[in-house]
Formats: structure tokens, sequence, C-alpha cells
């Protein structure tokens, strides 16, 4: 299902039992980080603080705390259902292709529009322009802009200062025209000035890059609160085809409503709950950070772009959304679960063989990946994590370990067993380097550094393995089938 705007969403998590309201005044500075944070690694509920001290605008946070608070977020009662539309739509019934390589090419032209499947899917429901909306029934220009009047939150004791945690960054490439919506975090340094942290690999950083060799300021719009299917498409990793509202279009099985920006030339939701506009110059650079990180580390101080708005506009009574990371498990290590299934589809066009893969959330993202796969042929997990390797953001995966398809990637206790036993440290193990997560603190260069690869399948005499490999421990089936039967009658 859709929702009009961030506001019905919040309300369906209180019919389901998935919100408290708060009425105790919550400090935004550290306070509302300490509560929300014992909430999120106990597995509670979504949080309205209705009141947070000084503000009588409400903050509203760990939306998408959960595996069936992410479902709700994404309109289903659980997101699998969506990851199997995606896995149905990218494996098409491809023609029979005899004939050796020439009849494999005479088949092409029928082969390749069924591959494009998803991307006409996903395209399908472009955004729509409208009139008027609910994000601009207030609107703020030049001295009435005061970017303090949000709640918006000191997250942990040595951050920098006050972070926008949970915003939409609207952005156009000056070369092609084409959008992108990212979702970077944003530190504000007056009433009317932010930091703008977009990391080097991000795109919306490439289209502040494009504008910059052409001397030219970039206009962008920071959006706050709507469907969450849109905030959850600024966090996935779409192949570049499509467009984020697009996804967000094709998750809610209705497009996008979006209407012009006041002071730039962007088109942003209509429905949202706060719109912040304005420009970066080129080569303009601010102190930004520190901030604690997902990593569970804070990121360094380091020097970033600065916005400058020009106009805020937002609803008669906005819900302020926000989010905060650190120390695993967060509510974002529930949004990052559900990039790994509804994507892993996707991963699997370009590395068939992968059977399962989990990317655990104490991960943090990128230091762990875990996939399963059917080995066909020696060396086989090899190919497996370069591949990975060169794949969008799992190029940051710095540990990669590659397993037989029998087992359970999620299975912590299983992986950390087969890990241990069918790996020989210098046989199955591969060091390259490239770039690194940004935020790996471990790194020797920022952005930059070494990543390590184990193949812990069984292994074959073709790779160079005389011995005999043993038998996994079973019981035999019939015994198994024997004890189920009278286990109710042992008693245990």
């Amino acid at each position: 299902m859709a929702y009009r705007d961030f506001q019905e969403f919040l309300l369906r998590l209180e019919q389901e039992n998935e919100l408290k309201r708060i009425h105790y005044p919550l400090d935004p500075h550290l306070e509302i980080t300490e509560v929300a944070d014992r909430v999120m690694k106990s597995g509670g509920p979504a949080l309205l603080i209705e009141r947070p001290k000084g503000y009588d605008i409400p903050v509203a946070i760990n939306t998408m705390g959960s595996k069936r608070r992410m479902s709700l977020a994404l309109g289903v009662d659980d997101y699998e259902t969506i990851a199997h539309e995606i896995e149905a739509l990218t494996k098409p019934e491809l023609p029979q292709m005899e004939g050796g390589l020439l009849g494999k090419l005479r088949a092409l032209p029928e082969v390749m529009p069924q591959l494009s499947r998803l991307f006409q899917v996903a395209r399908s429901v472009p955004p729509t322009t409208v009139k008027e909306g609910i994000s601009q029934e207030v609107v703020k220009t030049g001295d009435q802009v005061d970017l303090f009047e949000f709640p918006i939150l000191h997250c942990w004791p040595q951050d920098g200062g006050r972070y926008i945690t949970l915003p939409l960054v609207f952005t156009h490439d000056p070369n092609t025209g084409k959008r992108n919506v990212g979702r970077y975090r944003i530190q504000g340094l007056d009433t009317r000035t932010t930091g703008m942290d977009w990391q080097i690999h991000k795109v919306g950083a490439e289209h502040y890059q494009h504008a910059e060799k052409q001397g030219e300021p970039i206009q962008v719009a920071v959006v706050l609160g709507d469907d969450p299917a849109l905030t959850f498409s600024a966090i996935a990793p779409l192949p570049p085809a499509i467009d984020e509202l697009m996804f967000a279009g094709f998750l809610r099985k209705k497009p996008v409503e979006l209407v012009p920006a006041k002071t730039v030339d962007i088109k942003v939701p209509a429905n949202a709950e706060i719109v912040i506009e304005g420009y970066i110059n080129p080569g303009e650079r601010c102190l930004e950070g520190p901030f604690g990180d997902h990593t569970g580390y804070y990121s360094l101080a380091d020097y970033y772009p600065v916005f400058h708005v020009t106009a805020i506009t937002h609803r008669a009574k906005p819900v302020y959304p926000a989010t905060i990371v650190g120390i695993p498990p967060m509510e974002d290590g529930w949004m990052g679960k559900a990039v790994e299934r509804l994507f892993l589809p996707l991963v699997r066009l370009t590395v068939p063989e992968i059977v399962d893969m989990n990317l655990p959330v104490e991960g943090v993202f990128h230091n762990f990946c875990f996939v399963s796969i059917r080995k066909r042929y020696p060396g086989h997990a090899f190919k497996v994590m370069n591949a990975i390797w060169g794949l969008g953001q799992l190029m940051f995966s710095k540990f990669i370990v590659v397993f037989d398809a029998d087992v359970n990637v999620h299975d912590l206790g299983e992986v950390i067993w087969r890990w241990g036993a069918n790996v020989d440290p210098e046989r199955d193990t591969l060091i390259v380097k490239g770039p690194v997560d940004v935020l790996d603190h471990a790194s020797p260069h920022v952005g930059y550094g070494s990543k390590i690869g184990f193949d812990a399948t069984t292994k074959w005499k073709e790779e160079g393995f005389a011995r005999e490999w043993p038998d996994v421990i079973r019981m035999s089936p019939e015994v198994k089938a024997k004890i189920d039967a009278i286990w109710e009658q042992l008693g245990l």
C-alpha cells in the first residue's frame, strides 16, 4: 500500500501497536539518543516524542527499527514478498538457444527485452507533478529561515554539533540533468548553513564535482518525512538506469507526487513534512564532524561542502523524522537487512551461482559478507569474491567468506564453525587492494586499503587438496524419523 504521507505511516504503526508516545519532554541534546538507543537495542517500538524540550514539533524515531516495521514501511506484511516479486522479474522464461554460437546470437533480440523486464516495471510508475502539496503549507525565506526551529538532534557527546540524520538529498547532474536522491548526514552550522557530508563514492558528491568543475553552484533540496518507501529508495543500491522516485513508485504501486520548489529548480515531494532548499558553492568547505557513526566509532572531523539555505517549507503541523546510529544493533541495521534481501536477486543476475548472502548487522554493512554458492569448478570461490568486489557498494566488503550451498549463512554459529574448520589460511585466502568505506578507520588511507576473501568451501583435488575431505557428522534419516515419532513420549 502507499501511504499518503509520513504521518499516515505513523498512524499505521500506532494501530499495529508498533509506536509508543512519549509525553516526557526529552531533550534533543543527547537525551533522545539515550532513550532511543536503549529501545533499539531491546527490540522496542517506534517512538513519538510529542513535545521535546524547547519545541512544539514532535520527533519520530526508530520507525523502521524492526523487520515488522520495515515491512510496514514498504506497505507489506513481510518485505520478503517484494524480494520474491523482484526475483520473479529477474527470472523470465528465456527462449531455447540452440544451434551453437550462431543460434545463441540469433536469439539475443528475443532475450534482451525479457532481461530488461525489471527495469521496465521499475520505470513504469514515474513521479507526477501536482500544483500544490502539504510540504508547502508554510513557506519561509530570507531572514525567516531558521534551521534550529526544528528539534534537530545532538546525538552523541563528542559530535561536532546538531545533525539532520534522516534526510533525502535531491540533486541533479549539471551535465545530464539526471536526478539523484541520496541520504547523507547534515550538520547544522548556524540557522542558515550546514555541512553536507557526501562522501567521495556517493552520487551526490559526483554531481557536485561536475558543477564545481564548471565553476557553478549546485542547487540542493533536503526533504524530511514522506511515504517511507521513498526514504528506503534513497538508500537502495539501484542500477544507474533506475531513478529513486521511480523505484519508490514501484514499491508503493503509486506515483510519487512532486511540486516545484520555491527557490531552487528542483521538484520536491508534495507530501513531505519539511523541505530545506538551497545551494552549495564551488570550492567552499567547512570542518564537519566528528560524528558518532554506524561503525560504532566517531568518524573524524573533515572538510566537506557548505550548504546555504534559501528557503524552508513545511506542513502546518510537521513531525520531525530522525534516527540515530552507533554501536549495532540500531535502526539502520533493519534498513540494511531489507536492502540485502530485496537486492539479492539483482546480485544473482551478475553472480548466478550465489545461493544466499548475509551482511550481518554487527558487520555494519561493509565489514562482513557471507555467501553460499553452488560450486562447479576449482577456484570458484575466488571468482565469486572478485565478482562481489566489482558490484557497486559491495566493493567495500572487507571480509568475504564463501561457503558451500548447504551452509546457512544466517546462522552465525554454523558460519564460524565452517569458516574455522574449512580454511587453510595460506591456501584459502585472497587479499586485494582497492576502495574501502570512507568510515573504515582501520584502513591506512581514507577510502583506500585492503580486503580479504576466505574460501570456506569443500576443497577439491584440483585445488591442490591431496587428502580425503571428511564427511560432516549427520544422523541417519531413519533414526531421526524414529526419534521424531517417539519424541513426545520421552517427556523432554
